[in-house]
């Protein structure tokens, strides 16, 4: 491995510090991925476990179960900024086993739940947990590689969050093929050998001396998220001239313009205007926000449609749904670096881009009343191929354009724009579907929302276009 040199990291040093472990940049790589596969992996592990959740709590609507995606989501979202400039000013390995701890209790909390009120706070405990995890395990990450190799890292980093995410869905069926609340419970162990693996080999990063997050903005921020989705997915039931409607619309774009408004002109922004300066962070964000809409909305809504449209188990459903997990890694690992080497980082989230939407058009063609496992299994491999060159790329082309005292806060960003998208992902298709009364009218909804998505896919080329693709050809 190379030497590194004096700008490997940005990170001040302290009289009297010595490191607490000897990990390598791989350890401590390893050790951060468990972190965010516990914080992917809770983020869609619950789609298929929705249908048994539901005969537990039998006055939830579809509505009400899609607060357990969107609770978490929202908060995971809106908590990544403000915890990633909180760890920039505290120990990173500190911040990241106390994230681990509240994911822990959380996710021992989540199932424990009598109702879903209930399970929605525990959920959103759980995204608090994950939100100081997320940035603070890729700050440890990048201080601990050189430079050159900061993009690998990156990479490799994503497709493992990105897999287990992917993984919730198989996962999910397994455990609730025992109960439902084995999709909670076995976090805890996990978490609790996480923590004590931490505690002995992560080495110690200290923080910046940067000023502490506004947490008012991140109040607006949160409700102006919370407020948009509550709209969509209350849209079809209230109506969209309803006074509820307009006034959840409207304080969307209230608490989200006064957001705006206080980065662009408190001397202490919530998040710097000048990342925006960076073209490929810009890039990168911008192609994440549609992508990542379309795959929440996607995985959301490939476990609905096979339980409830083909009346497939938890267990088939996350059987049939595994095959495009499983490339995302290799994709990722595998080709995604070559790739890019080789084409431009553009090219290859362009290829992402363009698979994953192909997949979409193959469930939005060919199923219908009768199951179809072939369209099932080629829908799903060409997303998990879409995702494996899709977010690797976008992670690494954002992260690594950034200098190093911004590295959590950047990450948290984009992090923060894609959760944020997943949850509106998910409401948009909460919205479509509305409550058909008939099994034609469902399938025509989903085949409906599916081509909404490959349009809403289609979107990010333009920025990957504009931004990312000029950064290459320079």
């Amino acid at each position: 491995m190379p030497e590194m040199d004096a700008e490997t990291i940005e990170l001040p040093v302290v009289a009297g510090t010595r490191p607490r472990a000897t990990a390598s940049p791989r350890q401590v790589l390893a050790i951060v991925s468990v972190g965010i596969c516990l914080a992917n992996l809770d983020l869609f592990i619950v789609n298929v476990g929705l249908p048994n959740i539901a005969q537990d709590f039998r006055d939830a609507s579809l509505e009400d179960l899609s607060w357990i995606l969107n609770g978490y989501a929202i908060a995971y979202a809106a908590l990544l900024v403000f915890f990633g400039r909180l760890a920039e000013r505290h120990s990173r390995n500190l911040s990241f086993l106390l994230g681990v701890a509240l994911f822990t209790l959380a996710s021992a909390a989540c199932a424990l739940a009598r109702n879903v009120e209930f399970l929605v706070v525990a959920r959103i405990a759980q995204a608090a947990g994950a939100a100081l995890m997320t940035p603070t395990s890729i700050g440890l990450l990048l201080a601990s590689f050189p430079p050159e190799q900061r993009a690998g890292a990156v990479r490799t980093w994503t497709a493992v969050g990105g897999l287990a995410a992917a993984l919730g869905p198989l996962v999910g069926g397994v455990l609730v093929t025992f109960d439902w609340r084995w999709i909670f419970i076995v976090n805890v162990p996990i978490g609790l050998i996480a923590i004590l693996i931490g505690w002995l080999r992560l080495p110690e990063v200290p923080g910046h001396d940067v000023p502490r997050p506004n947490p008012f903005a991140a109040l607006l921020v949160t409700c102006g998220i919370g407020a948009l989705t509550f709209a969509i997915v209350k849209a079809n039931d209230w109506g969209w001239s309803s006074p509820g409607i307009i006034i959840g619309f409207a304080a969307a774009a209230v608490c989200l313009a006064a957001f705006i408004r206080h980065c662009l002109r408190s001397e202490n922004p919530f998040v710097d205007p000048a990342l925006f300066s960076v073209r490929p962070f810009t890039g990168a964000t911008l192609v994440m926000a549609p992508y990542s809409a379309a795959f929440g909305a996607m995985l959301f809504s490939v476990a609905l449609w096979e339980q409830t449209v083909w009346n497939w188990s938890a267990l088939q459903t996350g059987l049939a749904i595994a095959p495009g997990p499983l490339l995302v890694p290799i994709t990722s690992l595998l080709f995604a670096g070559r790739l890019i080497a080789r084409f431009g980082a553009a090219a290859v989230a362009s290829a992402g881009i363009l698979s994953f939407a192909a997949g979409l058009v193959v469930w939005a063609t060919l199923m219908g009343a009768e199951a179809n496992v072939t369209a099932v299994v080629v829908g799903i491999m060409l997303t998990g191929i879409g995702v494996g060159l899709t977010f690797p790329t976008l992670m690494g082309v954002g992260a690594g354009s950034l200098p190093s005292s911004s590295f959590a806060t950047g990450s948290g960003v984009i992090n923060m724009i894609r959760q944020a998208a997943l949850a509106i992902g998910v409401a948009i298709f909460v919205a479509i579907l509305a409550t058909p009364v008939s099994l034609a009218d469902k399938i025509a909804a989903f085949h409906r929302g599916w081509w909404i998505l490959v349009a809403i896919t289609i979107a990010a080329l333009v920025p990957n276009y504009l931004y990312i693709r000029r950064k290459v050809a320079r």
